[in-house]
């Protein structure tokens, strides 16, 4: 495989078509602020251009209701309004949410069959609040979720989707809730929007241990991320190994994201998204995707998603060794809850060690 087809990358004007209300935090401005910001870091001679393509019906039946899907098709296309008192749509939305989750599905198939090996999807609306039959929280369609499914349908016996966004993904807990071969992991803020994400949400009947919440207190950073990473995600992965990772990148833990309280650097999502690249080539074949969600602060977007491509691109780096437990005492509350919530379920996950 030649350097430039070590990854491929989703990157297209179609998603800025989806045209925001004035003041809407999820605007075309991020699109655009993580675009310049990539190109300007040399996207172009570091990876190949996927071609941006709509999801099937029959990809987007696999994670929603066919009563959504037709609810969708008839406000949505062409159109202005709300779905609910967050969600908008403009008349290019249509075209621009079935293109990211298209897109980002076809870059998870270039990583599951080899015609890449890591993947960066630049996509909106993002999705990961979108349940199977919802539009939530700025999301129409579940990107990652729709990607997930069709790396199940095309061979892949494990997925693992690591959600980093600030906000619980409910939509994407809610769709593989009961699928023992869909690992789903979240560190967010907690509480807070949308209400979801305890450490007692761990996957139902035949799916105990499959969904994985560490609900952070506002104000925790690099430090408490790191050891989310270390004593929770590294050791799941490490027993689950999962055949393709799939990050759902958001970058508004960011210390100056106007939308939420955490104080995570452009160096925190460095170290998380490195932590991700070694996971990748010990547990999966090296197949690692990240893919858009939140993020409302331009300058911690375009940086949170460079630090992605420099991890995802640059000589692979050892982990470094195990961060310490927080000293915030909630911090490591919400660490231990965790782990002990798994461990009386009969779920236990494996010292930190184990992924050293």
């Amino acid at each position: 495989m030649s350097a430039t087809a070590m990854l491929g990358y989703v990157l297209d004007e179609v998603f800025v078509q989806h045209r925001a209300p004035s003041g809407h935090p999820e605007r075309p401005a991020r699109a655009e602020a993580v675009r310049d910001a990539l190109n300007a870091a040399g996207l172009a001679a570091r990876g190949s251009h996927i071609a941006t393509r709509a999801a099937t019906d029959e990809e987007l039946a696999r994670v929603h209701t066919p009563t959504y899907l037709d609810a969708l098709g008839k406000a949505v296309p062409g159109k202005s309004g709300w779905l609910d008192a967050d969600t908008y749509f403009s008349p290019g939305t249509w075209e621009a949410a079935r293109a990211a989750a298209g897109s980002t599905t076809q870059l998870a198939l270039d990583v599951l069959h080899g015609r890449c090996a890591r993947g960066i999807a630049v996509v909106r609306p993002p999705g990961h609040h979108a349940t199977q039959d919802r539009a939530m929280g700025f999301c129409l369609l579940n990107n990652a979720a729709v990607a997930a499914a069709a790396l199940r349908a095309s061979g892949a016996a494990r997925v693992a989707i690591l959600d980093w966004d600030v906000h619980h993904g409910n939509g994407t807990q809610d769709i593989f809730w009961a699928d023992p071969d869909v690992l789903y992991l979240s560190v967010h803020q907690y509480p807070f929007y949308p209400g979801t994400g305890a450490p007692t949400e761990i996957g139902g009947k035949g799916a105990i241990g499959a969904t994985v919440n560490v609900g952070l207190p506002s104000g925790c950073g690099d430090a408490e991320y790191a050891a989310v990473f270390d004593h929770v995600f590294l050791p799941k992965l490490s027993v689950f190994r999962p055949d393709v990772l799939v990050i759902s990148a958001g970058f508004d833990a960011f210390q100056h994201d106007p939308l939420a309280g955490m104080r995570v650097t452009h160096a925190g999502f460095a170290a998380m998204a490195r932590r991700l690249r070694v996971a990748a080539e010990r547990w999966s074949g090296g197949r690692v995707l990240a893919v858009l969600e939140g993020g409302y602060d331009l300058d911690g977007l375009a940086g949170g998603m460079t630090q992605v491509l420099s991890a995802f691109t640059d000589a692979a780096e050892p982990l470094p060794e195990i961060a310490p437990l927080p000293s915030h005492i909630v911090a490591r509350a919400a660490i231990e809850g965790t782990l002990a919530a798994h461990r009386d379920a009969g779920a236990a996950i494996p010292d930190a060690t184990t992924a050293r």
